[in-house]
């Protein structure tokens, strides 16, 4: 270790870590030669089967169907099929608690907090999962998002890929355009949406440009809207009713149904940047977007059920999708937004030490931007 290191864990802390369990678990039960991490990355390149079999048993992952074979042709990359037999819900694995632990904690710029328990989220899902099926969506059908990083757009995501339907997002600061050449090509059945958000101590309508993306895209059959910011109106958006509304706020679910769908069905569609052009759909099935992020959540963050996650994102970028995978280890989600330097370019280290957030995540374009705002975290 350099003598220039800023920081080095304890012998104790390394021996407790998730990583360090996963290396004795491959020891006990795969191969006794795994000892180290290096062994471990060895291991993981030259018996591919054997290792994300064990990273399927090491972090639950709970399916009704075990698999057939782990992979059909390992070689084959891409094309190589994974857990072909294997039947499973991406929202069930993220749901398996359901307990009065902090599952989701709301800040908004402008003083909004919000927490919703396990147990609380649950409900929540259920009730909006009956809603969509009410609506007519099914398996494979499109659900998409027009939302602030906000509880009902992590409830939405749930709800929908509950039923086995497909989930896809972007932040209401896009223009029309934007979402339309997103959502158009996915041909959405419903589509959740705000009325407004907040940024920079501003209030913005976004219910003009709504309706325009509704009449853009002719698939729409249902809108929902969330009054995220105070307004009754429902402007001149079509088929839109408001989340109070469509769903049975009233009603309570002793539990809920989740369609067990193959590893590789879709569960998310993202997007390329579209700075060559219409931006290109990117299909991630909900097993291997499972696994991946648990692997990475659990081995390389070192997540656990203590702690209180936090990434600096928008609905728009693939960091919300690893960002609410975190729920499946059980752990509490801090959902933030606005403008990170409102009022003031402190305002996420603020809310790190007002929320005792345990694993931070940004950009690195947020990282210049403190380091030229002069910010010293440690100060």
């Amino acid at each position: 270790m350099s003598e220039n290191a800023l920081w080095q864990p304890s012998d104790q802390r390394i021996n407790d870590s998730n990583m360090s369990r996963f290396v004795r678990f491959i020891q006990r039960q795969v191969d006794e030669s795994v000892d180290d991490y290096s062994s471990l990355y060895a291991f993981s390149v030259a018996r591919p089967e054997k290792f994300w079999s064990a990273v399927w048993e090491f972090c639950g992952i709970r399916a009704s169907k075990t698999w057939d074979e782990v992979v059909d042709d390992v070689s084959a990359m891409p094309g190589a099929k994974w857990f072909g037999g294997a039947r499973l819900n991406f929202a069930q694995n993220l749901l398996r608690h359901g307990d009065d632990r902090e599952a989701l904690v709301f800040c908004g710029e402008n003083g909004q907090r919000r927490t919703l328990t396990y147990s609380e989220l649950r409900e929540q899902v259920a009730q909006l999962a009956s809603a969509l099926r009410e609506a007519g969506v099914q398996a494979g059908d499109r659900v998409a998002a027009f939302m602030p990083n906000c509880p009902e757009t992590v409830i939405g995501m749930l709800a929908t890929t509950s039923i086995g339907a497909i989930w896809s997002s972007c932040s209401p600061d896009f223009g029309v355009s934007g979402v339309v050449d997103r959502f158009g090509q996915i041909e959405p059945k419903v589509l959740i949406a705000c009325n407004g958000y907040h940024y920079g101590g501003k209030t913005f309508s976004t219910l003009d440009k709504l309706a325009k993306i509704v009449d853009s895209i002719p698939s729409l059959e249902k809108v929902v809207l969330v009054p995220f910011v105070d307004d009754a109106d429902a402007g001149d958006v079509q088929n839109a009713a408001w989340w109070g509304e469509f769903i049975d706020v009233d009603a309570h679910y002793k539990g809920m149904s989740f369609e067990q769908m193959p590893f590789d069905h879709p569960v998310y569609i993202m997007f390329s940047s579209g700075t060559t052009g219409v931006p290109k759909c990117i299909v991630h099935g909900a097993g291997g977007t499972l696994i991946q992020h648990l692997k990475e959540l659990v081995l390389h963050t070192d997540l656990k059920r203590e702690d209180r996650i936090f990434y600096f994102t928008t609905c728009g970028w693939m960091m919300w999708n690893w960002l609410m995978s975190s729920l499946a280890v059980g752990s509490t989600v801090v959902l933030f937004d606005g403008n990170p330097f409102h009022p003031g370019p402190q305002a996420l280290f603020d809310l790190v030490d007002e929320q005792d957030i345990t694993v931070f995540g940004t950009s690195a374009k947020y990282i210049s931007a403190i380091e030229k705002a002069g910010l010293k975290p440690a100060q």
